[in-house]
């Protein structure tokens, strides 16, 4: 969990430099920013299963928001053909997936992070 850990605040570290050219950057740094301090937290062990969980809670809901105009409407390997924004879809695309990737982490952070304090106060 440490190993897998590390490689997603690195993950996340790199998401908040890339939306740098992002028509958009300042939302998806702050959510991957938020990400990657979530992992920070944990590295430190100074992890709570609040902040993965709220983290969790906002990718969920805006992946929601993404997910009619992503699911269905774009192929997976178009995700990957072209580094720069082939067309919104592919650019929808990305972003759900995104989304979907901090929700996962965060939600593994949030168990992981709650079984450890419910450990600690039995």
């Amino acid at each position: 969990m440490k190993i897998a850990n590390y490689v997603m605040l690195v993950a996340f570290v790199f998401g908040v430099i890339v939306q740098y050219n992002d028509p958009d950057p300042a939302r998806w740094m702050a959510i991957y920013g938020a990400a990657a301090l979530a992992c920070g937290l944990y590295a430190a062990g100074r992890s709570q299963w609040i902040v993965p969980g709220i983290v969790l809670l906002v990718a969920v809901i805006w992946g929601a928001t993404l997910a009619p105009a992503a699911l269905g409407k774009v192929g997976f390997g178009e995700l990957f053909e072209a580094f720069e924004m082939k067309d919104e879809r592919v650019e929808i695309g990305r972003e759900f997936g995104g989304l979907a990737i901090i929700a996962a982490w965060m939600l593994a952070l949030t168990i992981v992070s709650f079984r450890k304090a419910q450990t600690q106060t039995s």
